[in-house]
């Protein structure tokens, strides 16, 4: 048994605190996720975030920091070439990715990917651009419903989405049309990061909403990654949301799916309060993201930060002494920046156990794989070949 007998990662899913280095490569100047949110709202009120070392880790003019932090924080770079959901979680666990996800931003996807769904799918397409969930539904999806069609479209993201009306498109049907997605996009030159079904309900537009019934295809890991090894040496390892899909099951031994954040903190204090297993518990809270970075709502993104704080309390009152958590993102997602894109970041380290005496400043790393390298350390696990990072275990 080594220092910890259950690790829980949780991510808040595109919560950044400022630009890299190179981030203007990457269409981002002067990006900072937190301190933009807390400059636009601030009034917002995150106790226990602060209390933990946040604003002591990255200094925002709306929150002070404490005397003495409770956790030990850092900010790590992104080695990956990329910013995006798949790019930042597989890095947490080992593989660096040099070879971006493509993307159909500007141009929609080629008329030969759409004709061959359209066949294989036995529906015509309609949309095929980039644009925002709930806009396209306002626009396409009395079509969709009418025509018997499918709304196609992407975003800023490496992605395709295929919408479908509950009632009248059928979520079994919405899956396997999706399924073909993601099989002709394995092919080289159309090779997007994630197929993602957004199954909907409604009859008209302004009534229209999309259901928790979302499913994603992502594309398998590129290599075995730290959950592989912990899972081949008989270490448990709990998902949380969307995990699952974004390591296509690999290295995972039990995972439930989230309706919210909210939800998905509920389902994290859950497994803390059962003490029937040993390992990691890693979740993913992508509401950050999807419902307030994505729309730049900063006034949104700041009220799910402050729900987050009472369910990481609720976190931290459920776990044991020998049990660590380490809060993180994948990538940032400034809500006040133009475009929908995400935004090129550094990202939080925080770690905390209710073991600790005193919280601390620790160096800060070029990578998020100290993340799964630490963990496979800390249950006295080798990680895989041809993966990244070295452990801070002796830090935490």
């Amino acid at each position: 048994m080594g220092k910890y007998k259950r690790i829980f990662v949780v991510v808040l899913d595109s919560f950044g605190i400022g630009a890299m280095p190179d981030s203007e490569k990457f269409g981002d100047k002067n990006v900072d996720t937190f301190k933009h949110i807390a400059e636009k709202v601030p009034n917002m009120h995150i106790p226990n975030l602060v209390k933990l070392g946040l604003a002591n880790l990255h200094e925002v003019p709306t929150i002070s920091p404490v005397e003495k932090p409770m956790g030990r924080f850092m900010k790590m770079s992104e080695a990956s070439n990329g910013k995006d959901t798949m790019t930042g979680h597989w890095e947490m666990m080992g593989i660096r990715t040099d070879k971006p996800f493509k993307t159909f931003t500007d141009t929609g996807f080629p008329k030969e990917l759409i004709d061959e769904l359209e066949k294989r799918c036995g529906k015509k397409v309609i949309g095929n651009k980039a644009a925002s969930g709930t806009a396209i539904l306002d626009e396409l999806a009395e079509e969709e419903i009418r025509d018997g069609s499918m709304i196609v479209y992407t975003s800023a993201d490496s992605v395709l989405q295929i919408a479908g009306n509950e009632e009248t498109f059928d979520l079994d049907n919405l899956y396997r049309c999706c399924e073909i997605a993601r099989e002709l996009t394995l092919k080289e030159e159309w090779r997007v990061g994630r197929v993602i079904a957004r199954p909907y309900v409604g009859k008209k537009k302004g009534e229209f909403v999309r259901t928790s019934n979302r499913h994603d295809y992502a594309l398998k890991p590129t290599g075995l990654t730290a959950m592989n090894a912990l899972k081949d040496a008989g270490i448990d390892v709990l998902s949380v949301g969307k995990i699952n899909d974004i390591f296509v099951g690999e290295g995972i031994t039990e995972f439930v799916r989230s309706k919210s954040s909210v939800n998905g903190m509920d389902q994290t204090v859950d497994y803390a309060k059962r003490n029937d297993w040993k390992g990691l518990c890693f979740t993913n809270l992508v509401d950050f993201d999807a419902l307030w970075g994505h729309r730049r709502n900063p006034e949104g993104y700041a009220r799910e930060l402050e729900k987050f704080d009472v369910g990481l309390e609720n976190l931290m009152n459920a776990m044991n002494d020998d049990d660590l958590v380490i809060l993180t993102a994948d990538h940032g997602n400034d809500p006040t920046y133009t475009g929908t894109d995400h935004t090129r970041e550094y990202v939080p380290f925080i770690a905390w156990s209710p073991s600790y005496k005193e919280g601390k400043k620790i160096a800060d790393t070029d990578t998020f794989a100290c993340i799964g390298a630490s963990i496979c350390d800390n249950f006295g696990v080798k990680m895989p070949e041809n993966t990244i990072g070295e452990s801070i275990l002796e830090t935490l």
